[in-house]
């Protein structure tokens, strides 16, 4: 039997943060206590916050490692072992990584085959390599002709957890504000005006032809496997009204107050950029998610694009928006964890998986100090 007890810490349960003690028994928590411990084995946290294991549902942080400058290419398991190695530095225990299908321009990164992610997740894994635990979050990309084409290798995987709704058609969802598409799309794709404006004319007609059929024929693989489902930018009421038809379970990133508080409503959970937090804002001029929390609209946190703001953003809601700690961490652990189907992690209580992060405040920002993934120092 492998047992280690945290003593003389600050532990953040769903409800309170009390001063005590964790026991753990070959990777689950095997008891929570107030007070401290005179075992011999015990370690002393020095009054630091013990926090479940973050839990990451939408990251895009793998692509950032397979294509680190535009049109390089890292292999596979260095990308995977870079990201792995930095999800668990920032405190996440539990990652869904975030892998996009489809490109209705056919030029970027996700038009291409990412199959070779299973393999790899598969080999480091069973080599005991990964430091926290992985599943695949699949973004749809719905106006992409071959969304379904690219989706394939995944459809049979253990992994696959959640399938997102997507359509960044400019003039609509996130982009709304064409003005705002303009810039990303030129910055980012470096498109001239007159070849973005050339894809706006098209763009009814390639939702017409994909997006709508995409999107009934994902929903109905999501349900009859019994994978989560998410929307994407829901802007409008009726967007909520669709992902609730769909059979969805979550509204990430909602463009809208009044789409917020209508998944809400609707029982939808939803999901807020933790970049948008910690920035103060959206990039792309919707909603700020610290407008969403204050509303009482704001469910679980994503660090998305940066896995570092993950734990910060949590911490920032105790300020910004009247969150207490508890509520706060649950932002990021328990919410999300049960929004994708893993009830067995997300909080400090007996019999869940031992899943830690101990947390020192430093001039009012949180730093991690060590992280447990399953009972073992992972970071």
């Amino acid at each position: 039997m492998n047992e280690q007890i945290f003593t003389n810490a600050r532990v953040v349960l769903p409800h309170e943060v009390i001063n005590g003690t964790v026991c753990v028994r070959d990777g689950v928590i095997a008891s929570v206590d107030a007070g401290g411990s005179a075992l011999p084995g015990a370690r002393d946290l020095q009054g630091d916050f013990l926090l479940p294991g973050l839990v990451e549902v939408h990251t895009d942080n793998l692509e950032r490692h397979v294509m680190p400058r535009p049109k390089v290419n890292f292999p596979m398991r260095s990308a995977v072992q870079a990201h792995d190695a930095e999800i668990a530095a920032a405190g996440i225990t539990t990652v869904l990584d975030a892998i996009g299908v489809g490109d209705p321009y056919g030029d970027g990164f996700r038009s291409r085959d990412q199959s070779a992610l299973l393999h790899v997740l598969d080999r480091l894994d069973a080599a005991g390599s990964l430091k926290a635990d992985h599943h695949i979050h699949v973004r749809c990309e719905l106006p992409a002709p071959n969304a379904r084409e690219l989706f394939e290798p995944f459809m049979a995987h253990a992994r696959l957890r959640l399938i997102s709704l997507m359509d960044h058609t400019p003039g609509q969802r996130q982009w709304t504000d064409i003005e705002h598409a303009r810039v990303y799309y030129t910055g980012k794709k470096g498109w001239s005006d007159a070849q973005f404006d050339e894809e706006v004319r098209i763009a009814p007609e390639r939702q017409a032809k994909y997006a709508q059929p995409h999107r009934q024929w994902f929903a109905d693989f999501a349900k009859a496997q019994g994978v989560a489902l998410a929307t994407h930018d829901d802007t409008t009421l009726d967007h909520v009204d669709e992902a609730c038809a769909l059979g969805a379970a979550m509204s990430e990133f909602p463009t809208t107050l009044a789409a917020a508080r209508h998944a809400k409503r609707k029982g939808l959970s939803t999901v807020a950029g933790a970049p948008n937090v910690v920035r103060g804002g959206s990039h792309s001029g919707n909603v700020s998610a610290i407008e969403l929390a204050r509303e009482g609209t704001l469910d679980a946190l994503s660090s998305d694009y940066v896995p570092g703001s993950l734990l910060l953003a949590a911490w920032l809601l105790t300020r910004e928006a009247d969150f207490t700690l508890p509520q706060a961490i649950a932002a990021v652990t328990s919410h999300p964890a049960r929004a994708c189907g893993l009830p067995d992690r997300g909080e400090i209580r007996a019999g869940l998986r031992a899943d830690l992060v101990r947390v020192r405040e430093v001039a009012a920002h949180p730093v991690v100090r060590e992280v447990v993934a399953k009972g073992v120092r992972v970071a």
